[in-house]
């Protein structure tokens, strides 16, 4: 690349490399150590770029969306050629398993090339008309300049959840990265320029939240916010866009529910409960935080499913074989365990771990079961980010979706039965944006994604995926007679 070579990583604000601000230190979790920094920008630095965005609009949004596309395509295959190097990057800088990382780098190609086509459909209509002499159609154009502000526990997939569909609809996008997590929008920026986007289409802004997201919910030329992160923080980002009517897009929390019925494939169930929870040490918005198992199989589950938690490898995420890494940090440990006292002391049995892992660092918890866990306890109110799986036992079908549907949370679900009228039942009847039947890993590039109640607003992915970063607008000619 042609940025500086510093210890220090630049960010990419309009179509340059900018290593002037303060370093910001980025922490291996699996070490505890510093392993590198990057610039960071400041408000007025943030003023600036979304000044630079929207003096890019014009001539990004008249591109026709296959000059687009083949733009996004570009990057795609920028990422595509540094797959192992990126990988690395978000193990190192998350915790995750290698394996995973890769997995990521892999849907965010995904991502981009699904929406270089889309940018092709950004489909309008022809109405037809109610009055002789009149004629409608209703057009579709680009939102404006967007901020995409970006959560540390997928740091490349779901910052490209923002991007892609926003650059693919004729958007300029100013990116804000978790500072937990900046390395991966770093190399996704070098993507970016070696593509050879126009300047100030896309710029990398890393540094203080606050002054960041102040600037671009209070600036007019930010039309619009999409965001992933917590429900606390989704809802004061809602309240500071009443004064602009800003539009929103937000991924927020979950608190997923899975139910495993007693005519399911008892193996194919202990396997999914274990990709559903411990997949990112159970650090996604999707993880299964209630497992809820009917009475006629929960033993045989229990035994199962924990036999396969105590042999899941823990270790740094760039070892052979490891199945979960650390978490961010070692307050989430903490919180964690809180959530695990919590259950038992509410009765719950500890069937393995519930104590930071021997021998590894404060960052590191043991894949933990608990079983026979009252629905009042923390870790089924709340969100357990951790690889926590609190199992429960059910008896009837119309029971277990009540219990599944009674929180303020609804953006994913899973459900495993051999009965297909069960399973439509139930996936019609669970409130959560995304259900998965007997399907571990729902989430695809062509199916929308996003939750219902507290759990955001809007969808990204799929063909609904451009929706939120478009305007309708509606042409009426007269004297057509």
């Amino acid at each position: 690349m042609d940025h500086p070579t510093t210890s220090k990583r630049p960010i990419y604000l309009n179509g340059e490399w900018n290593d002037q601000g303060p370093a910001l230190q980025v922490i291996n979790p699996s070490t505890g150590e510093v392993f590198a920094s990057v610039s960071t920008v400041d408000r007025a630095g943030t003023r600036q770029a979304i000044a630079d965005a929207e003096a890019s609009w014009k001539g990004w949004r008249n591109l026709t969306g296959k000059e687009r596309g083949a733009y996004l395509h570009a990057i795609a295959d920028g990422i595509e050629k540094r797959a192992d190097e990126i990988g690395r990057t978000i193990s190192q800088e998350n915790g995750k398993p290698l394996a995973q990382g890769l997995g990521e780098v892999g849907m965010t190609v995904d991502h981009f090339r699904w929406f270089a086509e889309e940018a092709r459909r950004a489909y309008g209509r022809v109405i037809p008309h109610q009055m002789e002499g009149k004629r409608h159609l209703a057009i579709r154009q680009s939102v404006g300049v967007v901020g995409a502000i970006a959560p540390w526990n997928f740091p490349l997939v779901l910052a490209v959840r923002k991007v892609a569909p926003a650059l693919a609809a004729g958007c300029p996008v100013l990116l804000k990265p978790a500072s937990a997590t900046p390395l991966s929008s770093v190399l996704l920026a070098e993507a970016v320029h070696e593509a050879g986007l126009p300047k100030g289409v896309f710029q990398l802004l890393v540094g203080n939240a606050r002054e960041i997201g102040a600037e671009m919910m209070e600036n007019p030329a930010c039309r619009k916010i999409t965001f992933t992160g917590s429900t606390e923080v989704g809802r004061e980002l809602i309240r500071q866009s009443a004064d602009q009517v800003k539009k929103l897009s937000m991924e927020l929390g979950g608190h997923a529910p899975l139910i495993i019925f007693e005519d399911a494939n008892l193996d194919n169930a202990v396997e999914g409960a274990l990709i559903t929870k411990f997949r990112n040490g159970g650090q996604s918005c999707i993880a299964s935080n209630r497992i809820y198992v009917q009475r006629g199989i929960y033993e045989k589950f229990l035994a199962k499913f924990v036999e396969k938690a105590k042999a899941m490898k823990i270790g740094d995420g760039l070892e052979d074989g490891v199945d979960i890494g650390p978490l961010i940090d070692s307050a989430a440990v903490d919180t964690a365990i809180a959530h695990i006292e919590a259950a038992i002391a509410s009765g719950a049995r500890i069937l393995c771990g519930g104590k930071r892992a021997d021998g590894l660092g404060p960052s590191f918890l043991q894949a933990t079961v608990l079983a026979d866990v009252s629905e009042d306890t923390l870790c089924m109110k709340e969100e357990t980010f951790a690889p926590v799986a609190p199992v429960s036992v059910f008896d009837q079908e119309d029971e277990v979706i009540q219990r599944a549907n009674d929180t303020d949370y609804g953006l994913a679900a899973y459900v495993f039965t051999e009965n297909l009228n069960r399973a439509w039942r139930v996936a019609e009847a669970l409130e959560a944006g995304t259900v998965g039947v007997n399907d571990a890993v729902p989430s695809t590039s062509q199916c929308p994604f996003g939750g219902m109640k507290q759990s955001g607003l809007g969808r990204e992915l799929g063909s609904e995926g451009l929706d939120g970063f478009l305007e309708t607008k509606h042409i009426s000619f007269g004297g057509m007679g």
